[in-house]
């Protein structure tokens, strides 16, 4: 009798589990689909010949203008270039571009805001008004700034961006140090003569990162929107490199005959916007539990 019931639980088990995962992805659907948007183009990032395998520069000029069909999926450029294939390619020079310019806000910024919020005094009185001063100055207004003195270049793109986003990464990690420096866990370490560099790594910074780390996703959309904005008014990498913003730049002079050389590249910069954002609600939801 005991067997039977073994071999009827060891049969539900299955079943269970399958109906919960179903419910759990009816119910994170949105999720879903916007962690298959966002692997989708870091899968184009990291193997874009697995997706595409024309050549992005080499066009077949009697093909020119040509919409999308089953043999051209977002259609063709003024030189015959396959769409699709040169925006695949293009994600790679323009993740690129965002991954190095947010690691660059967020170990220059979560440095920072490390510094302001275990200071104190005067030193965090000094960080804070700068940080106020960058963050009431538009992030677009101050990469543009920055790329002026440095110079055009996809490189010089990243890092205009990654410095606009410095105040954020700074601003947040001082908040979460601040109150976790109010913690009585901390308190009590400080008081028991625990090393200041002791309580920094194993007490504020393990109980500091989560807000940072949510922010790392957000600043992830807002770096690809940036990113593609220098591209598209010519700060970005030379053509006929294929970028998403110099894409869209390029494809701005034929609007009215052929309309999918800025909204497709346009549409895919959406969509990964859309995704990321989704993700990072997801995570500060998790976050906040």
């Amino acid at each position: 009798m005991s067997e039977a019931v073994a071999l009827r639980e060891s049969t539900a088990l299955p079943s269970i589990a399958w109906r919960t995962g179903w419910k759990w992805l009816r119910s994170n659907i949105a999720l879903v689909a916007a962690g298959a948007v966002l692997l989708l183009v870091l899968g184009w990032g990291l193997a874009p010949s697995l997706f595409a395998s024309r050549d992005p520069l080499v066009g077949v000029p009697a093909q020119k203008l040509r919409g999308p069909s089953a043999e051209h999926w977002f259609g063709t450029d003024n030189l015959g270039r396959d769409l699709y294939t040169r925006v695949v390619h293009g994600a790679a020079l323009s993740l690129t571009a965002t991954v190095f310019a947010v690691l660059l806000g967020l170990v220059f910024g979560a440095l920072i805001g490390l510094i302001s919020g275990m200071s104190g005094g005067v030193v965090d009185a000094v960080i804070s008004r700068i940080v106020d001063t960058l963050l009431s100055i538009p992030e677009l207004l101050l990469s543009l700034a920055t790329i002026t003195v440095l110079g055009v270049g996809t490189r010089n793109v990243a890092i205009a961006v990654g410095l606009a986003l410095i105040a954020r990464f700074a601003r947040v990690m001082r908040g979460e140090v601040l109150r976790v420096r109010q913690a009585p866990y901390v308190e009590a370490a400080f008081a028991s003569g625990v090393r200041w560099h002791t309580v920094l790594f194993r007490h504020v910074l393990r109980n500091a990162y989560g807000p940072v780390a949510a922010l790392v996703v957000v600043d992830f959309g807002v770096s690809v929107l940036a990113v593609a904005s220098l591209s598209f008014l010519g700060y970005g990498a030379v053509p006929p490199t294929p970028e998403w913003g110099t894409l869209i730049s390029e494809g701005r002079n034929f609007l009215a005959t052929a309309w999918w050389l800025t909204t497709l590249p346009g549409l895919v910069i959406v969509a990964l916007v859309l995704a990321t954002q989704r993700i990072a609600r997801a995570v500060n939801k998790d976050g906040a539990r």
